[in-house]
């Protein structure tokens, strides 16, 4: 079966939300999960089980730094940007602002 359109979005912007979400504060990966959510509006939404290979490969590249904390009786992983990471997030913006202002340039097309 093929991958879904809006899936294939999904994936291919996923890191520059996790890294956006990551630029003011360290964050665990179910409140990252929860903020994509209720930011999106309830369009963009990560499983469990692609959030956290996402994570992992982020960490990974040294974008970002997860440290074990204590957090509401319970211990949780919360992850940081990195020099790095913020280099990678800027870059990254500065492509989805070019990208998404051609695409809008295209689709919003009106007609005289």
């Amino acid at each position: 079966m093929a991958p879904t359109p809006d899936r294939e979005l999904k994936k291919g912007n996923a890191e520059l939300l996790i890294l956006a979400l990551l630029e003011h504060q360290p964050r665990h990966g179910y409140e990252i999960g929860k903020l994509i959510a209720e930011r999106s509006e309830g369009v963009v939404r990560f499983h469990v089980a692609s959030l956290y290979p996402l994570l992992y490969r982020l960490e990974r590249r040294g974008w970002v730094k997860g440290a074990w904390e204590p957090a509401g009786g319970r211990r949780r992983r919360f992850y940081r940007l990195t020099a790095s990471g913020r280099k990678t997030l800027a870059d990254q913006r500065i492509r989805w602002r070019s990208f998404s202002r051609a695409v809008n340039r295209i689709v919003e097309v009106r007609y005289a």
